[in-house]
């Protein structure tokens, strides 16, 4: 083994600096004086590493995926504590749940209750949106032999839609919820009052009639309430949202603007069946409370 002074080592690491420098000035004049040498040393020099890289590239990838499958182990061990404290939570509900079910059973026994019937319903396609004396109605194709009764409810996939106020032996005519000509009775979900929901012949109805200091609360639902018995209690009718001057409109649940198809309920109610309109009570007009 060659041994080097310390001048001699201090000189060459002086030097290598400046020859490093030289020698890249001299590739670059080099590639600038000979393109195709350039290329060809470049091409030499990529074949010469690319054995290694390809040694290299499955390496690297095996660990970049055990990187990953850290991490996802990591963010699976979160996951499954935020399971078992959900499950937990799941759990207790359902001892409550069935606590509360028990009880009721025990209560209907105790009564001798007897649930009601499920009501009868005819499925009909609306074919028309406009037309006739409501500013506000579908028309329907009934198919005989289905028989519809004048005030049977109309509810699509969300909520009520409105009632029947013509019927003929192949059609069947609906007043929406909507129309300035509809009264429905309602329950206030949250508050527990009950008002009036009132159509406007727009998008929205409105509500009218609350009890004195109980005013509908922004963003309850509001259900039918089975007073004067034109509609059974509970069905879903929109919830609550105050508008720029502070009217209650309601957003009906139903999708009033695309309805294709609805279902007729006979829930047998007595109640007061809108009458037909005579010429322009389909107009809007300003209603107040």
């Amino acid at each position: 083994m060659i041994r080097l002074s310390i001048p001699v080592r201090q000189a060459l690491e002086k030097l290598s600096l400046p020859v490093l420098i030289a020698a890249a000035f001299g590739l670059m004049l080099i590639g600038k004086a000979d393109a195709v040498l350039a290329v060809d040393v470049r091409v030499a020099l990529t074949d010469l590493l690319s054995p290694i890289y390809a040694v290299m590239a499955q390496p690297l990838a095996d660990i970049r995926g055990a990187g990953s499958d850290v991490v996802d182990l990591w963010n699976i061990r979160a996951e499954n504590a935020r399971l078992r404290a959900e499950n937990e939570t799941l759990r207790r509900w359902q001892a409550a749940a069935l606590a509360l079910e028990a009880q009721n059973q025990e209560f209907k026994d105790e009564l001798n209750w007897m649930p009601p019937a499920a009501p009868a319903f005819t499925t009909a396609p609306v074919v028309a949106d406009s037309g006739g004396v409501y500013a506000r109605s579908v028309l329907l194709a009934v198919i005989p032999p289905r028989h519809i009764v004048k005030g049977e409810i109309a509810l699509d996939d969300r909520g009520v839609v409105g009632r029947v106020t013509e019927v003929g032996s192949r059609s069947a005519r609906v007043l929406l919820i909507t129309d300035i000509n509809s009264r429905i009775p309602v329950t206030l979900e949250t508050s527990g009052g009950r008002a009036i929901l009132e159509g406007t012949n727009g998008a929205f109805p409105v509500l009218h009639y609350w009890p004195e200091g109980s005013p509908p609360v922004e963003g309850e639902r509001v259900m039918t309430s089975a007073s004067a018995g034109a509609f059974p209690a509970g069905l879903p009718l929109g919830t609550v949202h105050y508008n720029a001057d502070h009217v209650a409109q309601v957003y009906p649940e139903a999708d009033l603007d695309h309805l294709t198809i609805v279902r007729l309920f006979d829930y047998a109610e007595t109640g007061v069946v809108p009458p037909e309109a005579p010429p322009g009570r389909g107009r809007q007009h300003n209603l107040g409370r």
